[in-house]
């Protein structure tokens, strides 16, 4: 019976990182969708280039510099943010496997949540800077 006690206690203990999981997962979606919406736009600029006067094309070329700024930026937020999400797989693992074979991974368990604090802080300050980019270049107005 000891066992079972174990593993449910085991389970508990999970339930935490997967609810992390889900914040995370949510965040990638939304990280996603702006890299995309800056592809599609990136893609559109460089569809209608050779069609535009000088003046126009300067003013091109200043967004598709910017969009490829964020399109980095917002890859970076996303491959953070995904191996935050891994390392927190990791935690649930580890926790499962410290149960059955007896052994204290309680220090890896920590280690491989600190590692995935720093990576998901790194994810939302490279979002975070996406997002500062966008808003401090985008021009809403008549057309120039």
């Amino acid at each position: 019976m000891d066992p079972i006690i174990d593993v449910a206690h085991v389970i508990q203990l999970a339930i935490a990182p997967v609810f992390l999981l889900t914040g995370v997962g949510s965040l990638l979606g939304v990280m996603t969708s702006r890299l995309g919406r800056v592809i599609d736009r990136g893609r559109h600029i460089e569809s209608i280039y050779v069609s535009l006067k000088a003046s126009a094309r300067c003013h091109a070329d200043e967004e598709l510099h910017a969009l490829a700024k964020r399109a980095r930026l917002a890859s970076w937020a996303i491959n953070c943010s995904t191996a935050a999400a891994l390392l927190v797989c990791a935690v649930i693992a580890t926790l499962f496997i410290d149960a059955v074979i007896g052994k204290d991974l309680k220090w890896l368990v920590g280690a491989f949540f600190f590692m995935a604090m720093l990576l998901l802080i790194a994810g939302l300050v490279c979002f975070l800077r996406e997002v500062y980019v966008a808003t401090h270049t985008v021009y809403i107005g008549p057309p120039r």
